[in-house]
């Protein structure tokens, strides 16, 4: 029977252990370049965003036209659809040549033929070689078929069987705001909790592969407190860079709501991401097969959630902007809940694996 001296009893060893992992931490390349990539994005954020959103919503992009050449006998139809696109800019072309030539010589960027076909319209388009130009003129032309399309539901409803159900409003919003708090926001929250399950995993295999482990259980410690210790350590980094990213984004001009709220969340997702990582790592033969396990449990573990009345990234999306109703408060308990299931889960899974067998 093991007896804890007096240094010992001064200081939880949890603690200790929780330190230690801390500062090893500190020499991983790998784990300091992952943080330093998250502090640049949220640091920086308020002009890393324009270039981001135009991958995000190409239409976002402002300022930008794009010619286009309309011809054909259905020419007219098209050019009333287009004429609802501010960023789209049309010239109607007598044949298919001339429309041909401006396409090649740069005057037009985008061509469409359309042409009457037993009483439908048969729309060919043109646009250039696949580059990032592309993507806008395909996004836009996409825009002003569905235009043409809702334009000639209502045109020939008269002529149909049965009324077509009418489609649903276009929205306005501003793809930058749309992109910042569904996107960016829940990013910056999601990244700590991936990389500290995965620091867990690592911690905890790597102790069990070099036979360290026993060396750590030389120390007046059980190896439910050994685990409780590495554990701690993945669980508090976490929210700490959670809420120094959303910190940063609020200097930067990104008005975030509900920061205690959004840690508290994160913090308890990272518990149950922790556990769930901590049992892959005792269920795994090795590292690798550790990591697979952690990898396929992480993402049951979010499709899951995803099927809760508000779900994990609308519900950070909604405190973030403060829309948060009662939903949203009731996913942060069920998931506050959840953590301590999980993680007394994990104890007691700890409690029965005999340490001279690892």
């Amino acid at each position: 029977m093991r007896k804890r001296t007096n240094g010992s009893s001064r200081r939880n060893p949890r603690l200790t252990i929780a330190g230690r992992e801390v500062r090893m931490l500190g020499k991983e390349k790998t784990i300091v370049l992952a943080l330093a990539i998250q502090l640049f994005v949220a640091g920086f954020s308020s002009f890393l965003v324009v270039g981001l959103v135009s991958l995000y919503d190409p239409t976002g992009v402002d300022g930008y036209t794009i010619e286009a050449a309309v011809t054909g006998d259905a020419a007219d139809e098209l050019l009333a659809a287009a004429s609802e696109h501010e960023r789209v800019s049309t010239t109607s072309y007598d044949d298919q040549a001339s429309a041909q030539s401006a396409f090649q010589q740069g005057s037009a960027q985008l061509i469409f033929t359309a042409n009457w076909e037993d009483d439908r319209i048969r729309i060919v388009t043109t646009v250039p070689d696949s580059n990032v130009e592309t993507t806008i003129i395909v996004t836009e032309a996409r825009d002003v078929l569905q235009t043409l399309e809702r334009q000639q539901r209502v045109d020939r409803a008269a002529f149909l069987e049965q009324t077509p159900l009418s489609p649903l409003g276009e929205s306005d919003g501003n793809p930058y705001y749309d992109f910042t708090y569904t996107i960016l926001v829940p990013l910056l929250v999601f990244l700590p909790i991936f990389i500290s399950g995965s620091i867990t995993v690592d911690s905890i295999t790597e102790e069990i592969e070099r036979g360290t482990l026993d060396l750590l259980r030389v120390a007046p410690v059980t190896l439910t407190e050994i685990v409780d210790g590495k554990a701690l350590a993945a669980i508090v980094i976490a929210p700490v860079q959670a809420l120094t990213w959303l910190l940063l984004l609020t200097v930067n001009g990104t008005p975030i709501h509900n920061i205690g709220p959004i840690v508290l969340l994160t913090t308890a997702i990272t518990v149950i991401v922790v556990a769930l990582a901590a049992t892959m790592a005792f269920v795994g033969s090795d590292r690798r097969g550790a990591q697979f396990l952690y990898s396929i449990a992480v993402i049951a573990f979010f499709a899951g959630s995803s099927f809760l009345p508000g779900g994990p990234t609308n519900t950070i999306a909604r405190l973030a902007i403060d829309s948060a109703d009662l939903t949203s408060y009731l996913t942060i308990g069920i998931f506050v809940v959840a953590a301590v299931g999980v993680y007394g889960g994990l104890r007691g899974v700890v409690s029965q694996v005999d340490p001279n067998e690892l």
